[in-house]
């Protein structure tokens, strides 16, 4: 927020009701229409997906409900986000649907619906568990039965007659009947439900890709006449490596939920009551009560060591507090009667009492996890092609396979008569070609099914997205989705808004210069000269007085500082009253039956107020040495000029370096003086043609506006308030300790911390997050770009390559195992 209103910066947010609707006409264009329907958002928790197909499917069943506006599925999550038409849409209906399709599905409660939102969270986590070890004992069974088909092959071929029961071949038919039968059968019952349902997916390639080698085989054991060759060890494999690529990616996906987990595990589930009287009485610990049942205004007790249940004021004791876990800024805070405190945070050293100010449901944590959860519903504009590959992939993988089969059978084998030619071409007897025709057809196709991994695409941006922004969440950088982080991928240019921003925000007087019509007020010409701070008696009281006397209706930073020297002066408030303000103009009162005003000097010359040339040249002095100058005017007459300095922070000029360095364009926009605004710049070595002054808060959104038409992509970067409509209209708005509503709503990145060098973090993250998402989906696509075709023989000709039904299960595990761990490796990137 722009401390410094009345030379042209913003006025305050909550003045008066003609500057609240200044502000509201600056963004009704954002606006929805009046007679738009209400948009209602709900979450399901959704199950059973398997792959990109399975996304893409779910989101399809949803789209197709009358009433849905949009529908976002995340793959590691297992969640949709649903927008839709109040009134036209029931979610437990949508949650049959998806059900009923192969998808069980819940509508998720909110906190506010649910007081047992938080053991829901605990359900769900458990059944994960549940499942997880399903998988590994899924996997366990699979490997010893990979295992003894491995040792009777091996007999087989090495000719060990004590090992001659393990390469007997009803053996071998056992083991792939068990494999089918127990860890197998979900995969294949899956698929079949999936293919069905008319939605195939990844178990619907590989159960058809496995049960065809099964059944083939079996036709050769028991039609022997057939002369066709067994190969009961493919599914055997085909199956093992399937389940240990799916066990080490779920293990994957949890360490990339972990710090999501983590955020939700940072809510306490009980509070400790105490009464208003006599809260410190050892004796007294409190009624133990469920921390959804806290309501604002009722006092809790927390001892040292437990976590503060809900957002509240300290009101008896002190105690230094880590809020670590939502700030990422390791030093504990010493916290006193007054301050405030937060859900989650940890109280370390002290017993304190607090009164709740916020419910459960309204917390910081649970609006960080709620903005953490939203961002990774949001998908990159970049998975749109992943997406819609995956929406047909099923379907052309089975072409494909089809047509490699045909192809091979009925041509390949003639044109290339020499790949029924026992070769091995990875030096692997189990990579032996078979002899005929139809066998290498089949096992052709049957390696195209296997190979085939929609689950890389389903994969590779929310892996990317999850880990980006829980990472950011942990160390108070909160990331509102894929789309942002694409945008901020195109960034060539950061505006920064200047007061509050690049500086503290606390400008402290600095000048009070009176004119001679002070003797209007009975006040003697000879005190009007001063300069606050030199002169500790303050001759120029009576100015101060009057300034005060009008800024106590506002509370931006220039008004507080005006009355904090008057405070301090000791001067006694004058009576003021019928405020009236103008945002980033001036502000004008009643103040002893006479009409004052404060402001700028175009504002000033609008009300018809003549500024002499010499006050004209003192302020643009004042100006030149990076100051704000605001006049003084007492029924018509100008009676004196106050000036005010608001410094640069600590960390500004590194940040605009460290941005410069990147190759980004640092510009600063102030509805400041030019003078000032170019003193500022020049501090912090932002170039004179970068500078944007004398801005008002309704032209901040269209100086960015004409930024973007000249080809820019622009970061704007400000605390909310009132420049929430240019945060808006920027290409990717960043906002400061989320000081206000307008933030969370507006901008696209939200920093926790009251610290500018996170401007840098934010954009770093985001590119390299960003940079994952495009590694994965190159991977994805390369994958299957290069593996179907060499499954389905193209390496055969040439070098007598072939890719056996086993060897293709391991690539696709590999594939899916791939993506995960690559975005994992985000943590240790950033950390490094």
């Amino acid at each position: 927020m722009e401390a410094t209103t009345r030379s042209g910066v913003e006025a305050p947010h909550n003045y008066t009701k003609s500057s609240k609707l200044a502000h509201m006409q600056v963004s009704v264009d954002t606006l929805p229409l009046q007679t738009a329907k209400p948009v209602e958002t709900i979450s399901l928790d959704v199950t059973g997906m398997k792959c990109a197909g399975c996304v893409s499917v779910v989101e399809r069943q949803l789209k197709s409900n009358p009433g849905v506006i949009c529908a976002q599925v995340n793959l590691v999550t297992e969640v949709a986000v649903v927008e839709f038409q109040a009134g036209k849409v029931d979610p437990a209906a949508l949650a049959e649907q998806l059900t009923s399709k192969g998808f069980p599905s819940q509508p998720r409660c909110s906190q506010a619906e649910d007081k047992s939102h938080s053991e829901n969270n605990l359900k769900l986590a458990a059944k994960r568990d549940r499942e997880s070890r399903d998988q590994i004992w899924r996997l366990v069974i699979a490997s010893v039965l990979v295992l003894l088909s491995t040792i009777g092959h091996i007999s087989h071929w090495l000719g060990i007659p004590m090992l001659t029961l393990l390469s007997n071949i009803w053996l071998h038919w056992g083991l792939a009947t068990l494999a089918l039968l127990g860890p197998g059968r979900q995969i294949l019952v899956d698929g079949w439900r999936s293919w069905w349902h008319g939605a195939p997916n990844m178990n619907t390639l590989v159960g058809l890709g496995t049960f065809t080698a099964y059944i083939t085989s079996c036709i050769a054991l028991f039609f022997p006449q057939l002369g066709w060759d067994c190969f009961f060890d493919e599914p055997v494999m085909m199956l093992g490596f399937i389940l240990l690529g799916r066990t080490l990616e779920q293990r994957a996906r949890r360490r990339a939920r972990a710090s999501l987990e983590s955020l939700l595990a940072l809510q306490p589930q009980v509070a400790h009551l105490i009464g208003k009287s006599n809260p410190m009485i050892p004796e007294h610990t409190g009624i133990k009560i469920p921390v959804e049942q806290v309501r604002i205004g009722e006092w809790l007790r927390i001892l040292p060591g437990e976590k503060v249940p809900v957002d509240g004021e300290l009101v008896v004791g002190e105690s230094t507090v880590d809020e670590s876990m939502l700030t990422g800024e390791a030093t504990p805070v010493l916290k006193q009667p007054g301050e405030s405190v937060w859900a989650g945070t940890l109280n370390q050293s002290g017993v304190i009492a607090i009164k709740a100010t916020r419910t459960v449901s309204e917390t910081r944590l649970a609006q960080i996890v709620k903005l953490v959860e939203d961002a990774q519903a949001h998908k990159a504009p970049v998975q749109r092609l992943a997406d819609t590959v995956a929406g047909y992939f099923a379907y052309g993988v089975i072409t494909i396979s089809a047509l490699t089969f045909l192809f091979w059978y009925d041509f390949g084998t003639k044109i290339w008569p020499d790949v029924l030619i026992p070769i091995t071409g990875v030096a692997d007897e189990a990579m032996v070609m078979p002899h005929y025709p139809l066998l290498l057809s089949l096992k052709l196709a049957i390696s195209v099914l296997v190979i085939a991994c929609p689950c890389a695409l389903g994969l590779a941006t929310p892996t990317a997205i999850l880990v980006g922004t829980s990472l950011g969440a942990e160390q108070g950088l909160l990331i509102k989705g894929g789309d942002i982080l694409e945008r901020v991928q195109q960034l060539d240019t950061v505006v920064f808004d200047k007061t509050g921003t690049l500086t503290t925000g606390e400008p402290t007087i600095t000048d009070c210069l009176p004119i001679g019509e002070l003797e209007l007020f009975g006040l003697p010409e000879d005190e009007g000269k001063s300069v606050v701070g030199d002169n500790p008696a303050f001759p120029a009281s009576k100015l101060l007085q009057l300034a005060a006397a009008v800024e106590s209706g506002t509370s931006h930073p220039l008004a507080v500082a005006i009355c904090h020297a008057a405070s301090q002066q000791r001067l006694p408030m004058l009576r003021a009253q019928d405020f009236y303000t103008e945002p980033g103009l001036g502000i004008s009162a009643l103040v002893e039956n006479r009409l004052v005003l404060l402001g700028n000097q175009a504002w000033l010359k609008k009300q018809g107020v003549t500024i002499s040339e010499i006050a004209n040249t003192q302020a643009q002095i004042l100006a030149a040495k990076g100051k704000t100058v605001v006049y003084l005017v007492a029924d018509g007459l100008l009676v004196g000029m106050i000036a005010a300095e608001d410094v640069p922070r600590a960390d500004a000029k590194e940040t605009v370096q460290r941005l410069q360095e990147l190759g980004l364009r640092v510009m600063l926009l102030s509805g400041d003086q030019p003078q000032a605004a170019a003193a500022t710049a020049e501090k912090l070595s932002i170039a004179p043609q970068d500078v944007i002054a004398g801005v008002l808060p309704q032209g901040k959104a269209e100086a960015i506006s004409q930024l973007q038409t000249q080809g820019r992509r622009v970061a704007m970067v400000g605390d909310g308030i009132n420049d929430g409509p240019a945060l808006a209209q920027a290409d990717v708005g960043i906002s400061l300790h989320a000081g206000t509503d307008i933030a969370l709503e507006t901008a696209g990145i939200i920093l926790m911390r009251d610290c500018l060098l996170d401007v840098v973090k934010s954009i770093e993250l985001s590119k390299s997050t960003f940079s994952k998402i495009r590694q994965n989906l190159f991977w994805a696509f390369s994958y299957n770009t290069l593996g179907i075709p060499a499954a389905a023989g193209l390496l055969l000709p040439g070098f007598g390559i072939i890719l056996n039904p086993s060897a293709a299960g391991a690539l696709m595990a590999l594939s899916s195992v791939s993506v995960v761990t690559n975005s994992l490796l985000l943590r240790r990137t950033l950390k490094a």
